[in-house]
């Protein structure tokens, strides 16, 4: 299921529906189906109109996002805090050393300052090495290092370094939680992928309380056009189809409810 959903993800992305459209288009043009070819060039003309110059992705993203709402005000107290990986540049770490962070970054800087708010609470780290190769350091050992480097207590980190998707986190990390005997927890991670995570804790009967981080929209976007941002435009696009992709694969496979 891991590699097959790498390698649908390949050809499923909106940019590459758009090169795969323009091939079968040149290669019908080719063998002088010319109204076949004028159509799927058609289609990826248009296709990449709306990745690139529309607010599709954005609302797309949104909607997931308007879904993950953090408690308010922060909760008086809690026993763990769970931080989903998913923030780290591997390839850039395996070429320069020390650690960098993607877009996603802001899942580490809130679960630092939610562990400076409770000092008592432990905190589970779970994330693997999601990558094609699996050859990459897991990135709870790399979040281990960064945390105890800012002065958070070894002690309190409980590592879960084997997840290579979201349904891998929320499986080990029952495990960690029943082992330890931890309750009420917080669970960090990106706002748009919260929904799929805290169905897939929910469904193996893990209550969390989400704590949603890095929005990638403002929450109030219209479907319209925007010629300003097309990079911005189409990575968005790219994130939101990605996930609500997911969201229907573990529906349809009953991973979730």
């Amino acid at each position: 299921m891991f590699y097959l959903s790498k390698i649908v993800w390949l050809v499923a992305q909106p940019l590459s529906l758009v090169f795969l459209a323009i091939l079968l288009a040149l290669l019908l043009s080719l063998a002088g189906w010319r109204k076949s070819g004028f159509l799927f060039s058609s289609l990826a003309a248009l296709l990449l109109f709306v990745t690139l110059y529309t607010t599709t992705g954005n609302v797309l993203l949104q909607r997931l996002e308007n879904k993950a709402v953090r408690p308010q005000p922060d909760p008086a107290s809690v026993s763990c805090i769970i931080m989903l990986g998913g923030a780290i540049e591997n390839d850039v770490m395996d070429a320069r050393g020390g650690i960098e962070f993607n877009a996603a970054a802001d899942r580490y800087t809130q679960t630092v300052r939610l562990a400076l708010k409770y000092p008592q609470a432990k905190m589970i780290i779970s994330g693997g090495d999601g990558s094609f190769s699996g050859r990459y350091e897991g990135e709870a050992e790399v979040t281990e290092r960064f945390f105890t480097d800012l002065g958070i207590n070894a002690d309190r980190l409980i590592k879960e370094n084997t997840s290579r998707n979201t349904f891998e986190n929320s499986a080990n990390t029952r495990e960690l939680l029943e082992r330890h005997g931890l309750t009420d927890c917080l669970l960090v991670t990106s706002a748009f992928h919260m929904p799929r995570a805290t169905a897939l804790f929910a469904k193996m009967g893990i209550g969390v309380i989400p704590y949603p981080v890095d929005y990638r929209t403002t929450g109030r976007t219209e479907i319209g056009f925007d010629f300003t941002q097309p990079s911005l435009n189409a990575q968005n696009m790219a994130t939101a189809v990605r996930e609500w992709l997911a969201i229907v694969a573990y529906r349809l496979s009953g991973r979730t409810g």
